[in-house]
């Protein structure tokens, strides 16, 4: 699994967020999800979070099987809840799946995604 942490930019206001050991824990919570565990998802760092793409395994999304945006994590900063995204291909666009008390809540979510929102 590979990880890139984007520095922000000079007019950006410096965040916890991204960071070394929160990149390691998603990726250590990404290892025990519940699907297509046999691929690896990369976490990349972003401003106040972190953003997972991983190579399209069913092919519903790229009949080629290449990198697709999964979720996006972000820190509120008024409050330090947790939003949890996924991706509307067909939209392209991002969707709220909701707010989370702690990034492990949200990891928990993302992990198990019964509905296929996060790995279609």
């Amino acid at each position: 699994m590979s990880s890139t942490i984007v520095p922000p930019s000079p007019a950006q206001p410096v965040s916890a967020h991204p960071n070394e050991l929160d990149v390691r824990r998603i990726r250590r919570t990404l290892e025990n999800r519940r699907r297509y565990r046999y691929v690896e998802p990369q976490v990349i760092g972003i401003a106040g979070g972190y953003r997972i793409e991983s190579p399209c395994c069913s092919r519903n999304i790229d009949p080629a099987g290449g990198l697709i945006d999964i979720a996006r994590l972000l820190q509120a900063p008024h409050n330090g809840q947790w939003l949890l995204q996924y991706r509307d291909h067909a939209q392209q666009c991002w969707v709220t799946h909701g707010f989370f008390p702690s990034l492990g809540a949200a990891l928990a979510v993302l992990g198990e995604d019964p509905d296929r929102l996060f790995w279609p």
